[in-house]
């Protein structure tokens, strides 16, 4: 696994957004002032785009991906492989998804601290003018509600209950749209794609870690294959 950044995705040209499971060729060194393995930065001037792996199949294809990914079954042997392997980016099994917890979030808008980092990192390379990143910074819209997983898992002291933040990028873009078309009854479906479709489905979790609070794992993917045996394949779009 890699973690590439900065991608100031609405900054970069149309030829070079790309997908989910889609094949990139692109120049990446390894970021200096994070001193995770996986982090790297990223030079999206040479993003050149190539194909999506599809569902076809129930994931045939996808599937030999994830198993390369470190995977485990509960938070603490994950933990414990990042003390004694340093791993920052990992598969998470939950046993069972109790539910979605939906809290206000202490800062509806953008800090003045999380600017100026965001700030900095679109502006590194040089690749973009001080009034680009500018623009993109208005435009850019905080979600105003954290969203977390309730879920149980297996430990070798019982079983455990956890709760865990989401900030999938693609949980943010379903809220704006569910937002969009629903106006103030957003949440119903919004918790019908993440509280029922996607349980039903063979949900994981792809975690990481902050770079400066190592120990705190948050849920920065999720990945949802149709559940073995499969009759039928096919990804549920979030949108």
């Amino acid at each position: 696994m890699r973690r590439l950044y900065p991608v100031p995705f609405r900054l970069i040209e149309e030829s070079q957004k790309f997908k989910k499971w889609q094949w990139v060729e692109l120049r990446v060194e390894k970021a200096i002032r994070d001193h995770r393995p996986e982090s790297h930065k990223v030079y999206v001037d040479d993003i050149v785009c190539g194909e999506q792996i599809d569902t076809r199949r129930g994931w045939a294809e996808r599937r030999p991906w994830l198993e390369k990914i470190p995977t485990f079954d509960n938070p603490e042997a994950m933990d414990a492989a990042r003390l004694s392997e340093g791993i920052s980016l990992a598969l998470l099994r939950p046993r069972q998804v109790l539910g979605l917890d939906i809290i206000s979030a202490r800062h509806t808008d953008w800090t003045r601290e999380e600017r100026e980092k965001l700030t900095r990192e679109l502006m590194q390379g040089d690749l973009f003018s001080e009034a680009e990143v500018q623009r993109e910074m208005r435009q850019l819209r905080k979600v105003p509600f954290d969203f977390y997983y309730r879920c149980i898992y297996s430990t070798p002291d019982g079983e455990r209950e956890y709760s865990q933040k989401i900030i999938d990028w693609e949980a943010g873009a379903l809220f704006w749209r569910c937002r969009q078309s629903h106006g103030d009854n957003w949440e119903q479906p919004f918790r019908a794609k993440l509280e029922h479709d996607l349980i039903g489905k063979d949900l994981m979790f792809l975690m990481g870690n902050q770079h400066r609070f190592q120990h705190q794992w948050l849920i920065v993917s999720l990945i949802y294959p149709p559940k073995l045996p499969p009759q039928a394949g096919g990804q549920a779009s979030l949108f």
